[in-house]
C-alpha cells in the first residue's frame, strides 16, 4: 500500500495548526471523541496521568488570554527575527486573542505524580489534534497559555487542583479557510546499520 493510499499518514501530513475559525461551534459529542482519541495514546507504565478542563466560556478564555499576553510578551522580549516581531506586535494589541477566537478551548493537565506527564500528554495531544482534524475540527496547540498556571485565581476557577499541570492547551474549531503547509525541511538523519 503507498503512502497516497494510506489515510492515517494522508491525516498527518494535511492536519495543519489553525488560526482562523469560523463562529460554528463545536458539539459535545464531537469533543468527547476528540478526547477519547487522546486517552488511547501510550502512558509510561501505563500511568494514564492526563486531566482535562474543556473551556467554552469565552469570557474565560478572554480572561486567560489577557492572564497570558503580557507573560508570554515579557519571555519573548529579547527573542528576534521578522516573525517574531510580528507576534510580539499582535501581543501587544489589547484585542489580540491567543485563542484566534475559536470556540473551544481543552486543556491538557499531566498530574505531577507521574514522571513522564510531560511526554504522556504530548502523545495524548497528538492524538486529539489528529482525531479533530480526520472530523474536519481544525486544532492548534497554544503553547503561550500554559502561562495560567501562574493564575491561582484563574486555576481554582478552572477546576485545577495543585497535583496537576498545565501541560497542552489545545484550542478546537471549524476552521474559517484552508491553512497552507509550511515549508518542510529535510531532518539530519543518522542510519546505523
Amino acid at each position: 500500500m503507498g503512502v497516497a493510499e494510506n489515510t492515517v499518514i494522508e491525516n498527518i501530513k494535511t492536519r495543519r495548526s489553525v488560526r482562523e475559525y469560523t463562529g460554528q461551534k463545536v458539539n459535545d459529542d464531537d469533543i468527547k471523541k476528540i478526547i477519547d482519541a487522546g486517552i488511547h495514546a501510550p502512558s509510561a507504565f501505563n500511568s494514564q496521568p492526563w486531566f482535562f478542563v474543556v473551556v467554552k466560556n469565552r469570557e474565560m478564555m478572554t480572561r486567560i488570554s489577557d492572564h497570558c499576553k503580557p507573560r508570554l510578551l515579557e519571555k519573548l522580549e529579547e527573542a528576534t527575527g521578522e516573525t517574531m516581531e510580528e507576534f510580539k506586535k499582535y501581543l501587544s494589541m489589547e484585542d489580540f486573542d491567543i485563542f484566534y477566537n475559536a470556540p473551544v478551548l481543552v486543556i491538557i493537565l499531566g498530574n505531577n505524580a507521574a514522571i513522564t506527564a510531560d511526554y504522556d500528554c504530548s502523545l495524548c495531544a497528538e492524538n486529539m489534534m489528529l482525531a479533530a482534524h480526520s472530523m474536519g475540527i481544525g486544532s492548534c496547540w497554544i503553547g503561550s497559555a500554559c502561562f495560567v498556571q501562574e493564575s491561582a485565581e484563574l486555576l481554582e476557577e478552572l477546576g485545577i487542583t495543585p497535583d496537576y499541570r498545565v501541560i497542552a492547551p489545545i484550542v478546537f474549531g471549524y476552521e474559517l479557510r484552508v491553512t497552507e503547509e509550511p515549508p518542510k525541511k529535510d531532518p539530519p538523519i543518522v542510519w546505523v546499520d
